[in-house]
């Protein structure tokens, strides 16, 4: 006993007169106590029933899924099941890979999987000013009230009296192919009018204004800093989200990039909002989402939630639109096949000189429709839709899915899924003539659906039919176009190509120069 406390008073002797050492010490100890006392809480978050890869320490499953998360999942799901439990540092989460049981989750649950879960990056430092889009609420009665306003927005009659809008943007976007690619004879990195072209839609739309070139500097504001919001959104790419030490790093850049993202993001929002005040004072805007919500005496919407579908429109547009269309030009240069199958489907029912087609004609042409069902079911932009949380309890296959449990949709395994596709991985159009209803999951699923996809569909199938009936888009160089080899960063929220270039060249020169210089914009009453 007495050499007992002899030994605690040396030890503690040391320690007193050896604080640094001491310190330096005790530091790894302490970790190494934290990481066997985290292992306990992450055995014990665990959803019971559902089996899955248990990953690594304090990090779980994280460093397994960033070369290309929606396809690791996929291959797991062969392993594991068609829903199956990973778990992101210490978050538990359900992943669900195929179309059947997509259907029972989201669908035949859609009440209990309505809501969305909180992330440190994206809600707490990027969106802590200008709050959140409408897509990535947690359900409440905010939610709600901007639900129904984004619904009343975006019904087929409200999409029906954005024709002007659409028809102009994408006849710009036919000339900027047409000039900035003199006319066939240079190869261009189509990029910037593909982001214009999606910007411009969700500012016409959203604030009744447009920018006039991709040399404006707002414009270059907006990309940058959306795609950057874009990466802060992505389930994986975030480690700090799942890993609660990371956001004690005072020097994190993950963290001061987003702040300052946040910064320039309310800048342009606030004027965006501010000159629209100006131009309705004026009597002098045009009508759009915002003005209409400002004027209506019964709208219910406070200033956060009328900029939450601010950033609803400029974010959405430019994730799927662009991401879209930026894989679209690659794969019909690519496959000279299938544009001569679209351009003789189109000359069915427009005769030659008419060049930029009718943007009143509601997809009437069904390969056209089906050109653009396949382009997203093989090339879905976001490839794991935004994930989702569990609002109440329910059953999947006598198994319990508790309360707050963290739900991804594989939205790329449900779009590739063998029981719905026997040749799943090969672009080809004519499948969605064969099976007009098949289900794609690019949009989502049940309850929280984008609710823009009537209004996306729409203007997808006036660009395509205007692209191939203008122009034979030819590559310049070898284009990577695979789903899989041809991503540029499969971290990111979106699954974007890598950088390419394309000739946009005239079918008829003369006929598109004289459909350009004669253009009369549509206008729907």
């Amino acid at each position: 006993m007495v050499f007992n406390d002899r030994a605690k008073e040396h030890f503690l002797n040391l320690i007193i007169r050896n604080p640094i050492i001491a310190g330096i010490v005790a530091v790894p100890i302490l970790f190494i106590i934290y990481i066997i006392a985290n292992e306990f809480i992450r055995a014990n978050a665990r959803i019971s029933g559902f089996n899955g890869p248990r990953g690594y320490p304090l990090f779980g499953n994280i460093l397994q899924i960033r070369g290309n998360a929606s396809e690791r999942y996929k291959q797991w799901a062969k392993e594991y099941g068609s829903i199956f439990q990973i778990q992101l540092g210490n978050v538990p989460v359900l992943v669900v890979n195929s179309a059947a049981a997509a259907q029972k989750v989201f669908v035949s649950n859609s009440t209990s999987t309505i809501s969305r879960p909180m992330f440190y990056t994206f809600h707490k430092v990027v969106s802590s000013t200008a709050g959140f889009t409408i897509g990535t609420s947690p359900y409440d009665e905010s939610l709600k009230r901007r639900r129904k306003a984004a619904a009343s927005a975006l019904n087929r009659p409200a999409v029906q009296s954005y024709t002007p809008h659409t028809d102009l943007e994408t006849k710009e976007f036919v000339r900027d192919a047409f000039e900035i690619g003199c006319m066939g004879t240079k190869a261009i990195d189509p990029l910037p009018i593909v982001q214009r072209l999606s910007l411009n839609l969700s500012l016409t739309l959203n604030w009744g204004t447009r920018i006039d070139s991709v040399e404006d500097k707002l414009f270059q504001e907006i990309t940058e800093v959306e795609e950057y919001v874009s990466r802060f959104r992505s389930t994986t790419g975030n480690m700090q989200d799942y890993v609660p030490l990371l956001r004690l790093n005072p020097l994190s850049g993950q963290s001061a990039l987003a702040k300052d993202m946040r910064a320039r993001r309310d800048v342009y929002l606030h004027r965006m909002n501010r000159e629209l005040d100006e131009r309705i004072a004026k009597k002098t805007y045009e009508p759009c989402i915002q003005a209409n919500v400002l004027l209506d005496p019964e709208a219910k919407l406070n200033a956060t939630e009328l900029m939450s579908i601010s950033l609803t429109m400029v974010s959405g547009g430019l994730d799927t639109i662009t991401t879209l269309v930026a894989w679209a030009l690659p794969v019909l240069a690519t496959r000279p096949d299938v544009q001569e199958k679209a351009y003789m489907s189109i000359r069915e029912v427009y005769t030659a000189d008419q060049v930029l087609l009718d943007p009143l004609e509601d997809q009437k042409i069904s390969y056209m429709v089906a050109l653009v069902r396949e382009l997203l079911r093989l090339y879905t932009p976001l490839r794991l839709a935004l994930p989702r949380c569990v609002e109440k309890d329910f059953m999947y296959d006598g198994k319990i899915i508790p309360k707050g449990t963290v739900v991804f949709l594989n939205s790329w395994a449900c779009n590739t899924d063998e029981e719905l596709w026997n040749d799943p991985l090969v672009f080809r159009p004519e499948r969605f003539l064969e099976k007009a209803g098949a289900p794609i999951f690019t949009y989502g699923q049940g309850s929280r659906m984008c609710a823009g996809y009537l209004l996306g569909n729409r203007e997808l199938y006036l660009l395509f039919s205007r692209l191939i009936s203008a122009f034979r888009i030819e590559e310049d160089e070898k284009i990577d176009c695979d789903p899989l080899t041809g991503i540029d960063d499969p971290t990111s929220l979106v699954t974007t190509p890598k950088k390419y270039k394309v000739r946009f060249c005239p079918r008829n020169e003369e006929l598109l120069e004289k459909a350009l210089s004669s253009y009369q914009p549509a206008f729907v009453t």
